[in-house]
């Protein structure tokens, strides 16, 4: 195939070309003169899976033929060697890393937390494949001097000394130094016998040792070449020869292929290249060679860019989008991929943001158009992967009411018995979970069973669930293997149901199929994973569930194709767009490296972290020479605004600098900005609605609430649309799924303890009442609040107003003694089908049968002018009680009726009732009810809130935020 020569073979293509297509057309036409069957002697090496099926369709598409002999360079390491071991499973290889790991945080915690255990073990197990695959031994490190660097990197140059027992000459090999070994036993053998038949690298950049070593042997072969992707043919040898120094350069697209070429002795401009096809926009790939020389550029910019004469059609086939948003840069990606697929156009997304790709995918779907997505989903997102999370994350833990209701909706869960297995979740959700206990246990489920007295087949279903939640939740620490499996089986019979055998559908459908291949990988390396702890073994889980992608099993549209940077160089789409081109995106930035710095990298002969931006920016060196291109970016994230991506900037820059180059960075924009509006207007209605008017609806007599509690006065008179929907329209906000430590609570678990306390010392108040009161609140605290640290707190609060409380306590004692607590009474209006309800928190006696009323507060206490205009709660059970409301009590004179705030400034604070006092209030109550009674009369929304801010549960169905408080109340009558 190739004509001797005396130095190494080095072919190219640059950007804008259809590398496959290229590479297939060259190769078929240097075998245009041999035999068909000379072609299968070839041996063709390319670096990715894509590329490899892409060649094979081009070779199909020609018809009936040969085909060379197709193989990933990756692959070569997996050759079957007689004396050469198989590579160690790298799962198993990370498990035992992550032992050492483990063992260095318990040694010195400050290193890092627990939950990064197999993180920091997968950067180790990924230096380790480095130092092997750049043929760097452990030693090198240990040599490395670090005194000038922080006691970091000695404490972990002194950690790394313990991999070397990895490294030893009868130490099992992982797959990437099984590689080495294999390439340098065939460049061995080459050098002895090379082959006769020829030998293709095609479209690696040589950025890993190992594969640079090999491309390095294959170059120097009498039938051998190299052929580099995306070679810049625009850059003069001047540029070039200012990439020899790594530490400033590596982040450039074509350092990569010139440390190659040095290393080969070979000048770029004795590069040829394999196929006369050309690129697609010859004046862009100038313009973008340009605008990426290696800094400094300034001068270069001010002496070549006068030269690129062309730049309006350089520039012409490209849009500029810089949106708000990134929502609105996703919408506007779609409905570019949407005109595509209608014109027939095949067009690729290529983003390494997978939260932009899924936000595209998304927006797409209400066309119906489902983009070939390359990544595919993470299997932890799937359903058999977020079963496995869920019940791992469960193991050795209490359940939460809002984690087992999760659990028990997930698809796969019962699926033999799905239809009563929902039955029995939504039961157990609207009569336990939601306003139940946070950590529902199977006596909560067992007694709200025994009040319903139903023989629906609940009970098998409960015992069967709890048994399978206890079990989870009694886990304890044990070897990796037992974990596993006793894991494996209670999901399994989760996802049957009850009495059910199997393991339902969790192992089933593509999803299924790849949690398979996921656990039998760790069951295969579990040996390996030592003793864990539940805690270790969910976040162990959860890393290898994230080691797998599942591709969409619904067949996806031939034409639009999400791709990840790297196969930018397989192109042959008719546009492309590169999407989310923010620095730290695109550019990714480097991660931080917890074993070396950059220093030590340098000095130890390892690739810097600047390597992968050098990468990146050659793949978009590649993409942008499309024959159509977007490149889109959002303005702002979620939390500040963006920085462009530096290629972005210096293409931008460059053009601005030069008078042809303005026009067209203008015209970029101005197409950019055109799709914008599109997408903008997705999101407005095609007809303008007018904003909602403040509502007061009227609704009939016969359906207005015929009683209230004294609570919902002060609402009836703040926000009576709030009555309204409560009372008449009869809407109940539901009570949230989990119950949180918040003011409520505290105020149920205070009462509870006042409850017993005063309960308890009614009779006598003893001398040691403080330590009483403060013990009785632990114990309610134990039982009431599930979280340690809320807890402590309250139980400190508490404490603290303790002494204050019971000093109190013994002057209300000195003129009353307590008589009830928690007692209800009601009293019903006059000439009115109204009643008014009240719940007493305490009522004390005095000596001559008159009564004092009391509320405990654990808030800040309602204001004088406050009690006077809205807070009616208290005049109110006064005036209850006044009128023999509450049972057993009559004919007795109210004396007064306090607030006692137990907050962080405690204080008693309320009302003496003078004669005819409580008959004003009850007047006053008279009035309000009296209004609402009347024919037209409506509820109006937000009529006197405390503040403007102050939200209702039913500020949402009023529309609140179409009107605010200065508009008028429209009334409307509403049906029954």
């Amino acid at each position: 195939m190739f004509d001797p020569t005396d130095h190494p073979r080095v072919f190219a293509l640059p950007p804008g070309v259809d590398f496959p297509a290229a590479l297939v057309k060259g190769l078929r036409d240097r075998m245009a003169g041999a035999a068909p069957h000379d072609m299968a002697q070839v041996e063709l090496l390319v670096n990715t899976a894509r590329m490899q099926r892409r060649i094979r369709e081009l070779f199909a598409q020609s018809g009936a033929s040969f085909l060379p002999k197709l193989r990933l360079i990756t692959d070569l390491g997996r050759d079957d060697i007689g004396d050469l071991p198989d590579a160690v499973n790298p799962l198993a290889r990370r498990l035992e890393l992550a032992q050492l790991v483990r063992g260095l945080i318990e040694a010195e915690p400050d290193v890092a937390s627990r939950a990064h255990v197999f993180d920091l073990a997968d950067s180790l197990a990924a230096l380790m494949e480095e130092l092997q695959g750049e043929g760097v031994h452990p030693d090198t490190l240990a040599d490395l001097d670090v005194d000038r660097h922080s006691a970091h990197w000695e404490r972990s140059r002194k950690f790394l000394s313990l991999v070397t027992q990895f490294f030893a000459a009868d130490a099992p090999l992982n797959a990437e130094a099984r590689q080495r070994v294999v390439v340098s036993r065939m460049i061995a053998q080459w050098q002895d016998t090379p082959p006769e038949h020829p030998v293709i690298i095609a479209g690696s950049t040589g950025s890993r040792g190992t594969t640079r070593l090999l491309m390095e042997a294959v170059a120097k072969l009498p039938q051998g070449a190299l052929v580099l992707p995306g070679f810049d043919t625009d850059m003069p040898e001047t540029a070039w020869d200012q990439l020899d120094d790594a530490m400033t350069s590596e982040d450039h697209p074509q350092y990569r292929f010139h440390a190659l070429l040095r290393a080969l002795d070979l000048p770029a401009k004795d590069v040829p290249l394999w196929d006369d096809t050309p690129p697609a926009q010859p004046d862009r790939n100038a313009l973008v060679s340009l605008a990426l020389r290696p800094a400094p550029v300034t001068d270069e910019w001010l002496v070549e860019g006068p030269k690129l004469r062309k730049l309006g059609v350089a520039a012409s086939d490209v849009t500029l989008i810089e949106a708000p948003t990134p929502r609105l840069e996703a919408l506007a990606i779609a409905l570019r991929l949407r005109k595509a697929a209608e014109d027939g156009q095949s067009a690729a997304l290529i983003s390494p943001d997978r939260m932009l790709t899924r936000q595209v995918t998304a927006a797409l779907q209400r066309w119906g158009i489902e983009p070939d997505d390359s990544a595919g989903i993470p299997l932890p997102q799937t359903p058999s992967g977020r079963i496995l999370r869920q019940t791992a994350e469960l193991m050795g833990r209490t359940l939460p009411s809002d984690k087992l209701l999760a659990l028990l909706k997930h698809p796969l869960v019962a699926r033999n018995d799905r239809g009563d297995h929902l039955k029995h979740t939504r039961d157990m959700e609207l009569k336990l979970l939601r306003g139940g206990p946070p950590f529902p246990t199977r006596r909560n489920v067992l007694d709200r069973e025994a009040k319903r007295k139903s023989d629906d087949g609940v009970q098998a279903w409960i015992t069967w669930l709890w048994d399978i939640l206890d079990a989870l939740a009694t886990c304890d620490t044990a070897p990796l293997p037992e974990l596993l499996e006793q894991h494996i089986t209670l999901t399994e019979r989760l996802c049957a149901g009850p009495d059910q055998a199997g393991a339902g559908t969790l192992w089933e459908k593509p999803t299924g199929e790849e949690a398979t291949k996921a656990v039998t990988a760790l069951r295969d390396a579990a040996e390996a994973g030592g003793e864990l702890d539940c805690a270790a073994y969910g976040d162990l889980i959860h890393f290898v569930l994230n080691q797998h992608e599942v591709r969409d099993p619904k067949a996806p549209h031939p034409g639009i194709m999400i791709w990840g940077t790297l196969e930018a160089r397989v192109q042959g789409a008719d546009m492309v767009i590169l999407a989310g081109l923010n620095d730290g995106i695109w550019p990714e930035l480097p991660s931080p490296d917890p074993w070396l710095n950059r220093q030590m990298r340098r000095d130890a002969g390892l690739l810097l972290p600047d390597r992968r931006i050098g990468l990146s920016a050659h793949d978009f060196q590649q993409a942008i020479a499309a024959p159509e291109v977007w490149l889109t970016r959002a303005k702002r994230d979620a939390e500040a605004e963006t920085v462009p991506s530096r290629w972005i900037n210096r293409l931008t820059n460059l053009l601005g600098g030069l008078d042809q180059g303005r026009g067209a960075r203008d015209a970029m924009l101005d197409r950019g900005a055109k799709w914008l509006e599109l997408a903008a207007a997705l999101d407005h209605p095609r007809m303008e609605v007018p904003p909602a008017q403040r509502p007061s609806p009227i609704p009939p007599l016969t359906a207005r609430p015929k009683k209230l509690p004294v609570t919902q006065i002060e609402t009836l008179i703040r926000d009576p649309y709030a009555v309204y929907a409560r009372y008449v329209l009869q809407l109940k906000p539901l009570d949230p799924l989990h119950a949180s430590a918040d003011a409520p609570l505290r105020g149920l678990a205070l009462h509870e303890v006042l409850d017993r306390f005063i309960k308890e010392t009614a009779t006598h108040l003893p001398d040691d009442a403080v330590q009483k009161l403060v013990v009785m609140a632990d114990e309610v605290f134990d039982e009431m609040v599930p979280w340690p640290a809320t807890r402590a707190m309250w139980q400190a609060k508490l404490a603290r107003v303790a002494p204050w409380f019971v000093d109190t306590e013994r002057t209300r004692r000195q003129y009353a003694r307590p008589l009830r607590q928690e007692d209800k009474g009601g009293v019903t209006l006059d000439r009115m089908d109204f009643t008014l309800e009240g719940r007493a928190d305490r009522i004390d006696e005095a000596s001559d049968g008159a009564l004092f009323l009391y509320d405990y507060k654990t808030g800040s206490l309602p204001t004088k002018p406050q009690r006077e205009h809205f807070n009616k709660q208290l005049p109110l059970l006064a005036a209850i009680a006044d009128r023999d409301g509450f049972k057993g009590l009559t004919r007795r004179k109210v004396l007064g009726a306090d607030y006692i705030g137990l907050g962080s400034d405690p204080k008693q604070e309320g009302e003496r009732f003078e004669h005819g006092d409580l008959d004003k209030v009850w007047a006053e109550l008279v009035t309000l009810i009296s209004a609402y009674m009347e024919p037209d009369k409506g509820y109006s929304a937000r009529r006197a809130v405390f503040e403007t801010r102050w939200e209702q549960n039913y500020d949402h169905l009023a529309r609140f935020g179409e009107w605010d408080e200065t508009d008028d109340a429209v009334a409307q009558e509403v049906g029954q």
